[in-house]
C-alpha cells in the first residue's frame, strides 16, 4: 500500500493521471483515466521506455534497472478498458549509500524542506518520491500518449541544444517544417552528429572533476490543428508548462524565440502569415513558437526546458546537520549521473505528449 505522501495526481482537461511510489520502493507506478478506448504497441512503449533508462556509459548512473512496464488489468492486444495502471518493479536499490545523508541535507536537492513538511516519515532514500527515478511512470503514460498522437499525425522530437556551455543546433537554425526530427540519433539525440563529441568532452570534463553538468533541451512538435488549446489557465504553453515543472531538473521553460523575443521591436517578433502552393496558411517566421493566444496556429509548436546540473556530486560540500544544529561537510556516495540531460530527453517528449493530448 502506498501512502498518499507517495502520490502525485496530475488532473487535466480529458485526462487524470496518479504517480506513485518511490525511488527505493519496491515499485513505482502510474493510474490514468481518460484513455478508455485507446490502443497503443507494447513493444513500443517499452522501446520508448528503454530510452530514459540508465545506459552502460561512463556518465550515466550505475544503478542499471530494467525499467519493465508491468500492464495491470490490461487485455493482451494492448487495447485500453476503463483506467490504465501500470507499474515498474524497482530491482537494483542500494539503500545503504544514503545513510550518511539522513540528518545532512544534500545541497540542491529535496532533502530539508522534505524534512521540515513530512518529518521522520519523508522516505531519503534515493531522494524518495522527489527522485527523478519518478520520471520513469510519466513516461509510460507519455510513451501511450506519443503513440496515440502519431495516429493523428502528431509528431513529438525533443533533442539535446546544449550542454553545460557546448552548444549545438537548434529549432531556429533549420527549417523545422521540412527537417526530419526521426532521423536523430536517439541514444545521444542531437541536430549536428558533429556537436555530439563536443558535448560528449563536457560531459567528461564535469565527470573527471568528481562535478555535473546540465544543459538545455528542446522539443519540436508537428502536426497539431489550428485551434488546440484554449486561452489563459488552459493555454499551451500553460499546460505543457505545468507538466515540464513536474520533471524535478527543469528549472525554465521558453517558447519559440522565448527570452530573446523582448529585445525584438514588434515588425520583427511578429509572425506574419501568408498561403502556401497548397492553399494552406503558414507564417514566415515562428517566433512565436507555433503558438497565437494559448492555441496553436499550424505551425510547429517549439520550446526549450533548462535542466539543472545533477545535485550529487563527488565534490565535498557544505551543509548542515538537523540534529546537531551545526555547520558540517558532507560527500555524497552511491550511484549518480554526472549529466541527466540525454535521459531526460524522452521525459520532455512524454509530458509533451500527455499536454497536447490534453490540449486537442
Amino acid at each position: 500500500m502506498v501512502n498518499d505522501v507517495q502520490r502525485s495526481v496530475y488532473n487535466g482537461r480529458k485526462i487524470k493521471l496518479e504517480i506513485f511510489g518511490a525511488s527505493h520502493a519496491p515499485e513505482i507506478g502510474v493510474k490514468a483515466s481518460g484513455l478508455d478506448g485507446q490502443t497503443y504497441d507494447k513493444a513500443k512503449l517499452q522501446e520508448f521506455m528503454d530510452r530514459r533508462k540508465p545506459k552502460n556509459t561512463a556518465f550515466s548512473t550505475k544503478r542499471l534497472e530494467g525499467d519493465k512496464v508491468i500492464v495491470l488489468g490490461q487485455a493482451e492486444e494492448g487495447k485500453i478498458c476503463g483506467e490504465f495502471s501500470a507499474v515498474i518493479r524497482n530491482l537494483e536499490q542500494r539503500s545503504k549509500d544514503y545513510k550518511n545523508v539522513v540528518k545532512t541535507p544534500r545541497p540542491a536537492h529535496a532533502d530539508y524542506v522534505a524534512w521540515t513538511k513530512y518529518g521522520d516519515t519523508f522516505d531519503y532514500r534515493g531522494g524518495g518520491k522527489f527522485s527523478g527515478r519518478m520520471t520513469a511512470p510519466m513516461c509510460i503514460a507519455g510513451g501511450i500518449c506519443k503513440q496515440i498522437l502519431e495516429k493523428k499525425g502528431i509528431e513529438i522530437n525533443a533533442y539535446l541544444y546544449s550542454i553545460g556551455n557546448t552548444q549545438g543546433k537548434g529549432y531556429k537554425d533549420v527549417d523545422c517544417q521540412s527537417f526530419d526530427f526521426n532521423s536523430i540519433d536517439k541514444e545521444f539525440p542531437v541536430l549536428c552528429s558533429t556537436d555530439k563529441d563536443k558535448m560528449m568532452a563536457e560531459i567528461e570534463d564535469a565527470r573527471s572533476n568528481c562535478d555535473s553538468v546540465g544543459g538545455v533541451i528542446e522539443c519540436v512538435i508537428k502536426g497539431v490543428p489550428v485551434g488546440s488549446g484554449e486561452y489563459m489557465f488552459d493555454s499551451i504553453e500553460s499546460v505543457i508548462s505545468n507538466l515540464a515543472f513536474a520533471v524535478p531538473a527543469v528549472k525554465g521553460i521558453e517558447f519559440g524565440s522565448g527570452f530573446d523575443i523582448s529585445r525584438m521591436r514588434g515588425s520583427e517578433a511578429n509572425d506574419s502569415f501568408y498561403y502556401d502552393d497548397k492553399g494552406s496558411v503558414k507564417t514566415k517566421t515562428n517566433h512565436n513558437g507555433g503558438i497565437n493566444g494559448g492555441m496553436a496556429n499550424g505551425m510547429p509548436i517549439t520550446f526549450r526546458v533548462a535542466i539543472k546540473p545533477t545535485p550529487s556530486i563527488g565534490k565535498e560540500q557544505d551543509t548542515i546537520n538537523l540534529e546537531s544544529k551545526t555547520n558540517v561537510k558532507l560527500k555524497i556516495e552511491g550511484r549518480h549521473d554526472s549529466c541527466i540531460v540525454p535521459r531526460a530527453v524522452p521525459v520532455i517528449e512524454a509530458i509533451s505528449a500527455i499536454a497536447i493530448f490534453d490540449c486537442i
